[in-house]
């Protein structure tokens, strides 16, 4: 089952449009904006062809959920998560998703390269990056900060693995002797083998702590509703003042291919759950539908993204359970 959809990244190539429309600029930081949109739609391009595998052996399995484009902030540090796969044994793939068009190398001391006009050009290491995002997610189920079933009195808790995904029509060189973690670089179409195998290797010994299917669904909605989208300061980022930004042309939205649920953005949500009072001061309407308690922001998003199930109101986490 698909809990949460990849966010849009509509809004992102749009703010950069403008920003190559600015007469201001020169000619060097124009270039680096349009390459800044091309790795934006490559790295999209790499997200989809993944999520679609995924799709095919695991979005309509009770027995699995997918969360797309999850970025967690947890004590000051950020995890931006492409996929993260969990099964009824608690099983969760973080998975690194890179669209290396020409390819990637990797050498003796797990170096990475990737190449641009066959000409090679390093790149940071996918396998850390992950394990950093691993750890972060770690700390994160460590602090309570999503509740966990129990057995017994005991907590179960996820054991956590990482995957890094490459396109399935890239190179990747890899080198003769062996490199710690590279057996988890594999492509996109060798996903569900690579899980497949796990899970059968893993046997017996994960029946003790398989969860229900409603359980399941539940940790993952709990999971997703931790997810913070990232705002970015596009014209700082390229040393440019905002205040001639205001004045470029605005660029038309791009084409989607097909509509999809999403979580709102931050203004999209802003407009629907705020309201001024005489004073000018905002009144929250974030209230459960059903027990009228208050509901914390990220809670709100998740009921939104989720408006088939919810029929558009929102609920605490408590009450989502009897909907």
């Amino acid at each position: 089952m698909i809990i949460k959809e990849a966010d849009d990244a509509g809004p992102k190539i749009s703010a950069l449009q403008a920003l190559v429309l600015r007469p201001d600029i020169t000619s060097e930081t124009r270039r680096r904006i349009e390459q800044e949109i091309r790795n934006i739609q490559a790295g999209v391009h790499g997200e989809e062809e993944a999520a679609y595998e995924m799709k095919v052996h695991y979005g309509e399995s009770h027995n699995w959920a997918l969360i797309h484009d999850l970025r967690i902030e947890h004590e000051g540090l950020v995890a931006q998560i492409d996929h993260l796969v969990i099964n009824r044994w608690l099983d969760m793939w973080v998975c690194e998703s890179k669209h290396f068009s020409e390819g990637v190398g990797i050498n003796e001391h797990g170096e990475f390269v990737a190449f641009f006009n066959g000409k090679p050009y390093g790149v940071p290491s996918p396998i850390e990056q992950n394990a950093k995002h691993i750890l972060i997610l770690q700390r994160l189920f460590d602090s309570g900060a999503v509740e966990l079933p129990k057995r017994l009195g005991f907590t179960i808790k996820p054991e956590l693995k990482g995957l890094v995904l490459v396109s399935k029509k890239a190179r990747i060189s890899r080198p003769k002797s062996t490199v710690e973690g590279i057996e988890c670089v594999i492509k996109n179409d060798q996903f569900f083998k690579t899980v497949d195998k796990a899970v059968d290797e893993n046997g017996l010994l994960s029946m003790g702590k398989i969860v229900g299917s409603d359980t399941l669904e539940d940790i993952a909605w709990r999971i997703a509703a931790l997810h913070r989208p990232a705002s970015f300061d596009w014209a700082a980022k390229f040393g440019l003042s905002a205040a001639v930004a205001a004045l470029a042309p605005k660029p038309a939205a791009p084409v989607q291919k097909e509509a999809r649920p999403k979580f709102a953005t931050e203004p999209e949500l802003a407009q629907e759950v705020v309201q001024p009072l005489a004073d000018g001061k905002p009144k929250s309407k974030l209230v459960c539908h059903a027990c009228g308690e208050q509901v914390a922001y990220n809670v709100a998003k998740f009921c939104w993204f989720n408006k088939a199930k919810f029929g558009g109101n929102i609920f605490c986490m408590d009450c989502q359970k009897q909907v």
